[in-house]
């Protein structure tokens, strides 16, 4: 870099900027020339992928399958010092966990790797050597002990912080003579003319005169990394992005972008910012928040489709919002013109109620229940393992029926395996004393359940056990249904509360119902 700048001493104004527009349309979503549509989605590995990362993902997904483009992940590991180890082989793992796998990626490969920015350092070398030889760009010999005063006297004198473009008028000879001294300088990029008008598609015609309130800003650091701007530049350039589809806290930074696009004599996307996703309280989501992680909502059993859901519904872009849409349904209902500028308010607390919605949609699926019975299997040898008095309970069609039975009363699998649900899985110690505090009638009901289970060619269902239930606690004079119903769930489950008795019933089946209540007996 230092020979060629020493080449380059000589330098050219940048282009004129484009004009303002006149005039003010509807935003096209077609993109330039017929070009197929490639959208990307380019996290920093600075930390494990959360809601408002997959929001961003999902958007870019949905819109290049609703048009029958190509989703790249890119991942801009330009800022070394801050790299979290696992960040980078989380934010694919999590992708396709939540079913929106890239098209293209650092694990996958594809026509224009590598996709990772830190390997791609020979094209952002080649472009600044382009922006030096027009004169779009200068070395910046300023020391960070310089930039830090300048920083602090703008923040003293209550003033934005800016680079005063000090390098900019160094001479010929000046420049020749630093550079003797310090070889690798910065990069800076030329700030100068009006920066052109664009047309976003979510948020209309905008125009930032960045070089009215910034200074020149740096595109190569003196260690040859690029800075964001000049890398998202260059790799959507080389790897044919149509549109841009990103957070809205860039749209500022959307008209520097522009300007070097004009500088380096490139056609530039399409660009379409997306409102921001925030807490419902209007706060922003937060990394330190810990539980916005999507490590965090798999581990707890969230299902992806959930997620997915109800990051979409809090927002827009779809004719309406509502609960229990799929990813299909997304990409078919999907309509970029429909996003709105207004920020997402997003209410966890309703998560579950989404994740039940979906789950039952899951066990109506034969093929998607079997997944769940051995997703199942699995959680109850992991919370009671040794505990099983009776492997029996991890029989397949055993832990079909409690799926079936308790669909829409649960809201996630591992609910299956809370301490409520215990009953089902091992048996409870249950004493006597504790079953005669609530009837006097121990052995009389327990004989009657026992009598009612060993009849000839009993059926059970849940409407047949609940009306010989009522019928029993009718025989019973002096006692009450619900004190019936009472004993039995405590004989049953050793627990006061729970599921209707009639289904904890059925869900044990007859063998165990017999079992459990003649360990009363004899007790």
């Amino acid at each position: 870099m230092a020979v060629l700048l020493k080449r380059l001493l000589r330098r050219r104004r940048p282009p004129a900027a484009l004009g303002r527009p006149l005039g003010r349309r509807e935003a096209s979503l077609d993109t330039h020339a017929g070009a197929a549509v490639r959208v990307r989605f380019a996290p920093s590995p600075t930390g494990f992928l959360h809601l408002g990362g997959l929001r961003t993902a999902l958007y870019n997904y949905i819109f290049a399958k609703k048009h029958g483009g190509s989703f790249i992940l890119r991942l801009e590991d330009t800022d070394q010092t801050r790299l979290v180890p696992g960040a980078a082989e989380n934010i694919e793992d999590m992708l396709e966990w939540a079913g929106i796998p890239p098209d293209e990626s650092p694990r996958r490969g594809g026509p224009a790797g590598p996709y990772l920015q830190s390997q791609r350092l020979a094209l952002y070398a080649q472009a600044t050597e382009a922006l030096l030889k027009s004169g779009a760009a200068y070395p910046c010999f300023c020391s960070p002990q310089r930039l830090e005063l300048l920083k602090r006297e703008a923040l003293r004198n209550r003033q934005t912080p800016r680079y005063d473009n000090r390098c900019r008028s160094l001479s010929e000879a000046q420049v020749a003579q630093k550079l003797a001294k310090d070889p690798k300088p910065a990069i800076r990029f030329h700030l100068e003319g009006e920066a052109p008008a664009f047309q976003d598609l979510v948020y209309g015609w905008n125009r930032h005169e960045v070089a009215s309130v910034e200074g020149d800003p740096v595109i190569l650091k003196s260690d040859g990394f690029p800075t964001y701007h000049l890398a998202c530049v260059v790799d959507d350039h080389h790897m044919g992005i149509s549109h841009v589809l990103r957070g809205s806290e860039w749209l500022v930074s959307t008209s520097k972008h522009l300007l070097l696009y004009q500088a380096l004599g490139w056609q530039p996307p399409l660009f379409a910012h997306l409102p921001l996703l925030l807490n419902r309280d209007g706060s922003k989501l937060s990394k330190r928040q810990g539980d916005i992680f999507l490590e965090h909502f798999a581990a707890a059993g969230f299902l992806p489709d959930a997620l997915l859901d109800i990051i979409t519904s809090c927002g827009s872009g779809f004719a309406e919002n509502q609960m229990g849409r799929t990813l299909p349904e997304l990409i078919t209902q999907f309509d970029l013109t429909r996003v709105t500028c207004h920020s997402a308010l997003l209410d966890l607390e309703k998560l579950p109620e989404f994740n039940r919605l979906h789950l039952r949609r899951l066990v109506s699926d034969e093929t998607q229940r079997r997944q769940l019975v051995g997703k199942l299997q699995a959680l109850v040898e992991e919370a009671f393992g040794s505990q099983l008095q009776d492997r029996h309970v991890l029989d397949a069609a055993y832990v079909e029926r409690i799926i079936l039975l308790r669909q829409g009363h649960i809201c996630r699998l591992q609910d299956l395996v809370s301490p409520a649900h215990s009953y089902l899985w091992t048996r409870p110690a249950v004493g006597r004393a504790q079953l005669g505090a609530v009837s006097e009638k121990v052995d009389v009901i327990a004989k009657r359940v026992l009598g009612l289970l060993e009849g000839p060619g009993v059926s059970l269902t849940q409407d047949m056990l609940n009306g010989e239930l009522k019928k029993l606690s009718e025989g019973l004079e002096g006692t009450k249904h619900s004190n019936v119903m009472k004993l039995l769930r405590v004989a049953l489950s050793g627990q006061l509360q729970g599921p209707p008795v009639a289904e904890m019933m059925l869900s044990l089946g007859p063998k165990e119902v017999r079992e459990r209540i003649q360990k009363v007996l004899s007790s």
